[in-house]
C-alpha cells in the first residue's frame, strides 16, 4: 500500500515543521494537529512516519527493547547487552477512539487461559508503539478511561497492567501524535500539555493552491505507485535529512543566554508549571540540528515558541485561542537575539522554520519548486481553524436579520432588535445528575451502566467480540458448576462484566430572546447560567445546547456540544428584541431533542425553557404554543419551566405552560444564572420511565 508522500504536501508548513522536529527529537513529546474536516491532517501524520529511521529490536521481543539498552524489566527478558538484533521500520500504532482498556493496555490472553495452555500476557497497543509513534486520529472524543492510560504511560514511561491474574510491567515511550477537530470538544487540560507541540491548521484561501493541492491528489489516486516514485527522490532526501539532524541534535549547544531568553519567553507568555520551559529547549535544539547549527540561535527559539507556548497558556474557559498567538507574535517581536547579536531578522521568503538555505522542512520537490512544491506556499492562517472564532450560522432566523420584527414586545416604540448583551461571569454550576442508573456513553456525570467503572456483577455472554471485559471468577465458577469440571471452558460458559460508572447528559436550554426579555441584567444572566452549564459540561464531559426564538421563529443558536469555544462565539452574539414566538420556540427545541435522540438513544436530556410564559407572534400564538407544550407532555420531555416575569402584577403565563408541559416550574423572578442551575438540578429523569430521579 502506498502512502501520499511527505514532500507532496502543500500549504502546510507549519504542520511539516512540527513533525519534523518530534522526528529529529523524539524527547519533545508529540504533537497535536488542530483543524478543520478535509486539510490532510492525518495524511500528514501517516506520511511521515515512513521517514523515520530504522528501530534496531533485540530478536524475540514483543515490547521493542533496544540491543543496546534493553528494559532490566521487560517481560520477555532479561536481555543481554548486544543480543541478536534485527533493524525494522518504525511502527505506527493507531489507537481508534472506541478501542477497549484490555487492547490498550494488554490482558491475559483469553484463548490460551480458556483451552488451558496457561496463563499468558497478550501485549496491546502501548506495547507495540514503544519506541515508535501512537497515532490517535480524533483524540477530543477518546473516553476519559483511555485518556487517563496515556497520561500514565506519557508521565512514567511505562505501562503496568494489574487485573484478571495478570500483573506485569512494560517500557512504553512513544511519540504521541494526535488529530482533532475543535469544533467536536476540546482536550482534558493534563492531556493537552502532554503534547509537546501543538498546530493549528486550515485549509489554504488562495486558489492556486488549492488547485495545486488537488491536482496532486487526483495524481496519486489515480496511479499511487507511479506518483510516489516520482516523489521518491525528495523522500529520500528528507528522510536522510532527518537522520542526519537525529545524530546531530545530542552535540547542539544550548547556552546561558538561550535558557535565559527561553525562560523570560515562557515567563512573559503565563505558561502553567515548567514542562513549556523543557519542551521549548527541546524544540529550539531540534530545529538547530535540523537547520544544521550547531548552537541555538533566536531564530530557533521563535520557532519553538511558536509550537510549544500557544496550547499552554492559561486561558479563562472561554478566550479565544487566536490571541494566544498574535501575543507570542509580539512578545518574540519584542526580544532581543538570544545569541547578542541584536535584533530577529526573518529569512527572505518570510519564514522562520527553514532550514539551512531557508528551504522549508518538506525540501524541494522533484522539479525544485521548493518545499510545497505549489505556486504559492503561503502556510496556515494564525487565527486558528477556520481563520478565527466561528460566526453564528445565518439560517435565515430573525437572529441574522437586520431588520426583522419592527415591532417589539408590548412597547411599539421598542427597536426591533438590540445590540448583543455581554454574559455575566460564569460559575461553577452545580452538579445536575440523575439518581437512577441510565446506559449512555461514558461520562463523569450520572450513574450508569457502561464499560468504564466499577464491577457489580455479571451476566451470560451473547457474543465473543463484546465491547464488555470477560468476568474471569464468574466464567471459571460457570464452568466448574457444569456436571463435568474436568471439561474444558467453552464459549457458552463466557461471564462478562456488568459495570457501572458514569454517564454524559444532554442539557438543552430554550431561552427566550425577545423584547420581553431584552432587559439586559436579564440577559446577561441567562448568558451567564448558559456559559457555567457549558463549562460544567465540558468538565464532566457532556452536552449542552442552546435554542432561542425572537421576531416570528425560533433557531439552534448551540446544536448540542461540549466545545467551549464555539459555545462562547455563539453566545456572546445572541441578540434580543421583537415579538415572542413562544411556540416555534418549544417546537424547534423538541426537534432537536428528537434528533439528538436518534444519534444518541440513551442519553438523558433536560429541556430547561427561560421565559415569562407570553406568545405575542402571529395569530393564535397562546393556542399554538399550548398545544406546542401539550406535544412535549405526550413525549414525556424532561422539562423545567423558569418564569422570568417580573413586577407586582404577574399574569402567570408561564405557570400555565409549565402545567400543559407536564413540567416543574420554577418563578425566578429576575433570572438569578445560580437559580437555574439550581433549579434544574432535582428533575433530571429517565428517558424510558419518564419518573422523576
Amino acid at each position: 500500500m502506498h502512502v501520499y508522500p511527505f514532500s507532496a504536501l502543500v500549504g502546510a508548513d507549519d504542520l511539516q515543521l512540527a513533525l519534523t522536529l518530534t522526528a529529529v527529537s523524539p524527547a519533545i513529546g508529540g504533537v497535536l494537529v488542530r483543524g478543520e474536516k478535509g486539510t490532510a491532517k492525518s495524511t500528514a501524520v501517516r506520511a511521515q512516519a515512513s521517514l523515520l529511521p530504522p528501530v534496531l529490536t533485540v530478536d524475540g521481543c514483543r515490547f521493542a527493547c533496544a540491543p543496546d539498552a534493553p528494559d532490566p524489566h521487560c517481560p520477555d527478558g532479561p536481555h543481554a547487552p548486544g543480543a541478536p538484533a534485527t533493524a525494522g521500520p518504525a511502527r505506527l500504532v493507531e489507537l481508534p477512539v472506541g478501542a477497549a482498556e484490555d487492547r490498550v493496555t494488554g490482558a491475559l490472553h483469553l484463548g490460551k487461559a480458556l483451552s488451558g495452555e496457561g496463563a499468558e500476557y497478550e501485549p496491546g497497543l502501548l506495547a507495540r508503539a514503544h519506541r515508535g509513534v501512537l497515532y490517535v486520529d480524533e483524540v477530543n472524543l477518546l473516553h476519559d478511561h483511555l485518556v487517563d492510560l496515556l497520561l500514565d504511560a506519557a508521565a512514567m514511561g511505562r505501562t503496568s497492567v494489574e487485573r484478571d491474574g495478570v500483573s506485569i510491567s512494560h517500557a512504553s515511550r512513544f511519540v504521541l501524535v494526535g488529530t482533532m477537530n475543535p469544533e467536536e470538544g476540546e482536550l482534558r487540560p493534563q492531556l493537552l500539555d502532554r503534547f509537546g507541540l501543538a498546530v493549528d491548521v486550515a485549509a489554504p484561501r488562495d486558489a492556486a493552491v488549492r488547485a495545486e493541492i488537488v491536482r496532486r491528489r487526483l495524481a496519486f489516486d489515480a496511479d499511487p505507485a507511479g506518483f510516489a516514485a516520482r516523489w521518491a527522490d525528495a523522500e529520500s532526501a528528507l528522510a536522510q535529512r532527518i537522520a542526519e539532524a537525529r545524530g546531530r541534535v545530542a552535540s547542539v549547544v544550548l547556552s546561558d543566554a538561550a535558557l535565559t531568553a527561553i525562560a523570560e519567553v515562557c515567563a512573559a507568555f503565563d505558561v502553567d508549571g515548567m514542562r513549556a520551559d523543557l519542551v521549548t529547549a527541546k524544540a529550539a535544539a531540534a530545529h538547530a540540528a535540523w537547520c544544521g547549527r550547531s548552537d541555538v540561535t533566536r531564530d530557533d527559539i521563535a520557532a519553538a515558541a511558536r509550537l510549544t507556548l500557544p496550547h499552554r497558556r492559561r486561558r479563562a474557559p472561554f478566550d479565544e485561542p487566536g490571541a494566544d498567538r498574535e501575543s507570542l507574535d509580539e512578545l518574540l517581536d519584542g526580544m532581543g537575539d538570544a545569541d547578542g547579536s541584536g535584533g530577529y531578522e526573518p529569512d527572505r521568503d518570510g519564514s522562520e522554520g527553514g532550514g539551512p538555505d531557508g528551504d522549508r522542512p518538506a525540501g524541494g520537490g522533484p522539479d525544485d519548486d521548493g518545499p510545497g512544491g505549489g505556486p504559492d506556499d503561503d502556510g496556515p492562517d494564525d487565527d486558528g481553524p477556520g481563520g478565527g472564532a466561528p460566526e453564528p450560522a445565518d439560517n435565515g432566523s430573525a437572529e441574522h436579520r437586520p431588520h426583522a420584527d419592527a415591532d417589539a414586545d408590548h412597547d411599539p416604540g421598542m427597536p426591533a432588535e438590540r445590540a448583543p448583551t455581554p454574559a455575566g461571569e460564569p460559575f461553577r454550576a452545580r452538579l445536575l445528575a440523575a439518581q437512577r442508573s441510565g446506559r449512555g456513553a461514558a461520562g463523569r456525570r450520572s450513574r450508569a451502566r457502561t464499560t468504564v467503572g466499577r464491577t457489580v456483577g455479571a451476566r451470560r455472554s451473547t457474543s465473543a467480540v463484546e465491547p464488555a471485559p470477560v468476568h474471569l471468577p464468574a466464567t471459571i465458577r460457570a464452568a466448574a458448576l457444569r456436571r463435568d469440571p474436568a471439561a474444558p471452558i467453552t464459549p457458552a460458559d463466557l461471564r462478562r462484566k456488568i459495570v457501572e460508572g458514569r454517564e454524559t447528559n444532554l442539557v438543552l436550554l430554550c431561552v427566550d430572546a425577545s423584547g420581553s426579555m431584552a432587559a439586559r441584567t436579564r440577559m446577561e444572566q441567562v448568558k451567564a447560567a448558559a456559559l457555567s452549564l457549558l463549562l460544567d459540561a465540558y468538565r464532566r464531559r457532556d452536552t449542552v445546547g442552546l435554542v432561542t426564538f425572537r421576531g416570528d421563529s425560533a433557531s439552534v443558536v448551540l446544536p448540542p456540544t461540549n466545545s467551549v469555544d464555539i459555545a462562547a462565539a455563539r453566545l456572546r452574539t445572541l441578540p434580543t428584541g421583537g415579538r415572542t414566538p413562544l411556540a416555534e420556540g418549544l417546537d424547534r427545541a423538541a426537534e432537536t431533542l428528537r434528533r439528538h435522540r436518534l444519534r444518541a438513544p440513551d442519553l438523558r436530556p433536560l429541556l430547561i425553557v427561560v421565559t415569562d410564559g407570553r406568545a405575542t407572534s402571529g395569530p393564535d400564538a397562546v393556542r399554538r404554543s399550548l398545544a406546542a407544550a401539550d406535544r412535549l407532555a405526550a413525549a414525556q420531555t424532561p422539562a423545567v419551566v423558569l418564569d422570568c416575569e417580573t413586577g407586582r402584577f404577574r399574569m402567570g403565563l408561564a405557570r400555565d405552560l409549565a402545567q400543559r408541559m407536564a413540567a416543574e416550574y420554577s418563578p425566578v423572578g429576575d433570572v438569578r444564572a445560580d437559580a437555574i442551575t439550581a433549579a434544574a438540578a432535582p428533575y433530571l429523569q429517565h428517558p424510558r420511565t419518564g419518573k422523576a430521579a
